[in-house]
């Protein structure tokens, strides 16, 4: 399947920015089952300096200056990539998830993919008691390390209500997994600390989710989103999980960027010199070939009288 991946983010201050340093992690990730054929990223107002680099765990980071007065931001990434994946391994499959514990800790290559960095607290997932203990459930002995994460990421589908306005991007992990809903950055993090709790090394992956419109409706610009879920490491091979919609990474999915968490692959971040409010809005579609780009929402009519 190849896709058409379209983000545009809109940042609208209330007084002008004079200077603006931001951090842009928007280029899809080549490698697991995916291959980047375009990829463009189109800024307004143009910046004074553009700088790629690659982080450590791989992804491209496009770091901006813009010093010119402005009271509108505009990042536009648009990008084709091919996704073929191959199927899924059987249920139960793999190593015990104590040898995968045991052999992950005592590893001694430090490359950005070995599980060792994606074992231990994080910025955003720290080791709460409580997720561990719920973890622990999946996890008795000799199961193996992947049908253990199956099952776990099958009960917090089960378990967690899909909820926006729960939390916010900034709600502690611990706040979201006593409310017992949020959005899948929360699932994936909970997730990840249960995993991680045990010994089990775990990443936070964020990227994109195919949608289907409704029978009989057409696809509306903008409308899909940004979307996260969980790569755990299950011996031999990294294994992605969906907690938010209980199935495994498929072609439906489209890799961005892979981190210890939320913090190492957030898509914006940065500094703005100025004061008083902004507002932010996001757009994503992500379509795949043959279908065309949704057409933008036309703007209301005024009548006169």
């Amino acid at each position: 399947m190849i896709y058409t991946l379209r983000h545009l983010t809109t940042y609208r201050y209330a007084r002008p920015v004079r200077f603006a340093r931001c951090a842009l992690r928007l280029r899809p990730r080549d490698g697991e089952g995916q291959t980047v054929l375009e990829s463009s990223l189109t800024i307004a107002p143009d910046p004074r300096t553009r700088v790629v680099r690659r982080d450590y765990f791989g992804l491209d980071v496009t770091v901006v200056t813009i010093d010119a007065p402005h009271t509108e931001l505009r990042v536009e990434a648009l990008s084709r990539v091919r996704v073929e994946r191959a199927p899924l391994p059987a249920p139960e499959s793999g190593r015990a998830w104590e040898q995968v514990r045991d052999e992950s800790v005592t590893g001694r290559r430090l490359g950005p993919d070995e599980p060792v960095h994606f074992q231990f607290p994080s910025v955003r997932v720290p080791l709460v008691p409580a997720v561990t203990d719920y973890a622990r459930v999946s996890f008795p002995p000799g199961r193996s390390a992947y049908g253990g994460a199956v099952d776990l990421m099958q009960r917090i589908r089960a378990d967690f209500r899909f909820d926006a306005k729960a939390t916010t991007v900034h709600t502690p992990l611990a706040e979201a997994f006593a409310l017992r809903a949020g959005v899948c950055q929360d699932f994936t993090h909970i997730m990840i600390a249960g995993l991680r709790g045990l010994g089990l090394p775990a990443a936070y992956v964020s990227g994109y989710l195919r949608t289907i419109p409704p029978v009989g409706r057409p696809r509306l610009r903008g409308a899909d989103a940004s979307h996260a879920w969980v790569s755990v490491w299950c011996g031999d091979s990294w294994i992605g999980l969906d907690p938010t919609n209980g199935i495994g990474m498929c072609d439906d999915h489209i890799v961005v960027a892979r981190g210890r968490d939320y913090t190492d692959v957030s898509p914006i971040d940065g500094i703005v010199s100025s004061s008083g409010p902004q507002k932010l809005k996001v757009e994503v579609d992500v379509v795949p070939d043959g279908e065309p780009m949704p057409e933008a929402a036309a703007a209301p009519r005024t009548v006169s009288a």
